[in-house]
């Protein structure tokens, strides 16, 4: 995995910080660490939507942050388990994994912006 596709995992991971805040925040510093949750998040994508394929980007930061919400809802916050749930978050990382494995980087977003042809 190359760091512009690890930059795009960790983003999701304050995808689902910012949006558990959302909705757990209290008080101004829950406030605050949802808002630089959110500003991590966003910054880390575009940038590396400026790296790699666009559109495989954004696909695989809404489904980890789908995946990584569900999940943590289920573990920390009481939402009840179910196995559907369970089943339809394994189709849905096997979709955007599929999806990163066909999407092939052209030389253009692996050497980025700004160097020569």
């Amino acid at each position: 995995m190359n760091k512009n596709w690890l930059l795009v995992f960790i983003a999701a991971l304050f995808e689902v910080m910012w949006v558990i805040g959302l909705k757990h925040a209290q008080g101004v510093l829950g406030w605050a660490i949802t808002l630089i949750a959110i500003i991590v998040s966003f910054g880390l994508l575009i940038y590396s939507g400026k790296k790699l394929p666009t559109s495989t980007v954004y696909a695989v930061f809404v489904g980890l942050g789908t995946a990584g919400t569900v999940t943590s809802e289920m573990v920390w916050w009481g939402e009840p388990f179910e196995w559907l749930k369970v089943g339809l978050i394994a189709v849905l990382l096997t979709g955007i994994i599929g999806l990163k494995l066909v999407t092939h980087e052209t030389e253009e977003t692996e050497r980025g912006e700004g160097e020569a042809k």
